[in-house]
């Protein structure tokens, strides 16, 4: 599975429907609307590179109101969940 976070600048009156259109397609995982330099963050999960391609400036960069797509493609995922569960593997007391 590739994860990629796609940033999105879009027109400001167009943020809550374009954040809505790119939520129905398919792949991509959650929207948020945020401060900052871009207007939405975008999680993507697709099988193939491949499936970027089709899907970043084939849907996503064609969302009326979407004005230019940055995409951020994950190597690894790092969370503190994560490392607390590989510290209590074994660890249950009976």
């Amino acid at each position: 599975m590739i994860t990629a976070f796609v940033l999105v600048n879009a027109v400001a009156d167009r943020i809550p429907e374009a954040a809505q259109e790119i939520a129905d397609i398919e792949g991509v995982d959650e929207v948020y609307s945020c401060s900052g330099e871009v207007d939405l963050v975008v999680l993507v999960r697709v099988a193939e590179h491949a499936d970027l391609a089709a899907l970043i400036p084939g849907r996503i960069g064609k969302v009326d109101g979407v004005l230019n797509t940055d995409t951020h493609i994950a190597f690894r995922s790092y969370s503190r969940r994560d490392a607390e569960e590989s510290f209590s593997i074994g660890s249950d007391a009976d």
